[in-house]
């Protein structure tokens, strides 16, 4: 007799992401305690600097910083990329996943290849699902454009398409103003949803000349 459990609920590359996630945030949180951090080891480095390794453009997107940095990533994750698994199917949706967190790394070290000075190649490091996130947000917005969503504290309901859209200029006003003591990676969540938004458009077009719906 199968029982029906919360994560069985869940498709299984959203599952997965979210329990591989949650185990790395943990390892990486305990460790810290014994002078080991997992977020200089698996997350991304400069590709100029002596600590890059290859495979960081993909294991950074699993590690977090903090329980508020992944809780929101995870719960955006568990929001609408099951609403996308669901609908692609778990192989396309994890395609795009890694896609857009990958991209996202792109375009991160390209930002530090124009505006690193040299003294600071072994100290760049970025992690965090978040360039993926917002691929996913971007996918969403496009599919679903006028889901209405709503926003924590505001009680009015707001099309998919202008949340998707107004969260991404603010992103790109805050990546170009460059805050003093912003540490976020304004620039690699646009490049997620950059690679996110050709990734789709290839896709309708592809299903489009095979006489195929995308959807």
């Amino acid at each position: 007799m199968q029982r029906n459990t919360f994560l069985s609920h869940i498709p299984p590359v959203t599952k997965n992401i979210l329990i591989i996630n949650l185990i790395l945030w943990l390892a990486s949180t305990i460790l810290l305690r014994t002078g080991i951090s997992l977020d200089y080891i698996l997350g991304l480095h400069y590709v100029e600097s002596g600590t890059f390794k290859f495979y960081q453009p993909i294991t950074y997107l699993f590690m977090h910083g903090s329980f508020s940095h992944i809780f929101f990533n995870m719960f955006a994750v568990f929001m609408f990329g099951r609403v996308l698994e669901e609908t692609w199917g778990s192989k396309q949706f994890l395609i795009y996943y890694l896609i857009t967190g990958i991209g996202a790394a792109v375009i991160q070290e390209c930002v530090w290849f124009f505006t690193l000075p040299p003294l600071y190649y072994d100290f760049a490091l970025t992690i965090g699902a978040s360039g993926a996130v917002f691929g996913i947000l971007l996918a969403f917005g496009m599919m679903f454009p006028n889901i209405p969503l709503y926003l924590m504290f505001i009680p009015i309901p707001i099309k998919a398409k202008y949340f998707v859209t107004g969260y991404g200029l603010i992103e790109l006003f805050l990546g170009i103003a460059s805050f003093s003591g912003d540490n976020v990676a304004h620039f690699a969540h646009l490049g997620g949803m950059l690679f996110g938004y050709f990734l789709i458009i290839y896709w309708k077009k592809k299903a489009k000349s095979h006489g195929n719906y995308f959807q």
